[in-house]
């Protein structure tokens, strides 16, 4: 038996690929942006700019829905870890409106892109995230309709600010993107010239 038990490796080694540190470059700067919109005072509690939504555009543009949805998932649950909400309802709520966004962006990533950009598709996330807190909230935490008379206030904060965050991207994907910088292991060094 302690033969057996030598032979099994001790450690796993997981490869860490371009992607994965890409999705983490992006998934940081949208936990950084959720955890200063935090910090802005809110007029009406869940009326938020949505700044994180802003990384999950660009990285949907360029790279493709599976990585934005990575991106957008990280920040949620990092992001409440950091702020303190993991597990509460404000949690369950950022997850429910990041779910219903990130399904949105998934068929409105098949619109035709003459017609249809990263404004379009900032407003329909907004859209579809304020309408699955609310969803989420009238079925979870206020068992009442009276969380309909909202709709109007949240509506418009998704529209205006889903208006802005897509402005934002679109301007952001217009900047083409630098050189990635190579990453060496080994120091280099060069003799002094003389």
């Amino acid at each position: 038996m302690a033969a057996r038990m030598a032979s099994i490796p001790s450690t796993i080694e997981l490869v860490v690929t371009d992607d994965d540190r890409r999705i983490a470059r992006y998934a940081a700067a949208a936990i950084a942006l959720t955890i200063a919109e935090a910090a802005i005072p809110s007029p009406l509690p869940g009326v938020k700019p949505g700044l994180a939504n802003i990384v999950v555009l660009v990285v949907l543009a360029r790279y493709g829905w599976r990585d934005a949805a990575w991106v957008s998932l990280l920040r949620v649950v990092a992001g409440s870890l950091v702020i303190g909400q993991f597990l509460a309802p404000g949690f369950f709520l950022a997850f429910a409106g990041a779910l219903c966004s990130l399904a949105v962006l998934a068929l409105a990533q098949h619109l035709p892109g003459r017609m249809f950009g990263p404004v379009t598709a900032s407003i329909l996330a907004a859209f579809a995230h304020i309408g699955g807190q609310i969803v989420l909230a009238r079925v979870w935490l206020v068992p009442h309709d009276g969380v309909f008379y909202l709709v109007p206030v949240f509506a418009t904060a998704a529209l205006v600010f889903g208006t802005i965050n897509g402005l934002i991207a679109a301007r952001l994907l217009a900047v083409p993107l630098a050189a990635p910088i190579a990453v060496s292991s080994a120091p280099t060094f060069q003799e002094p010239s003389p």
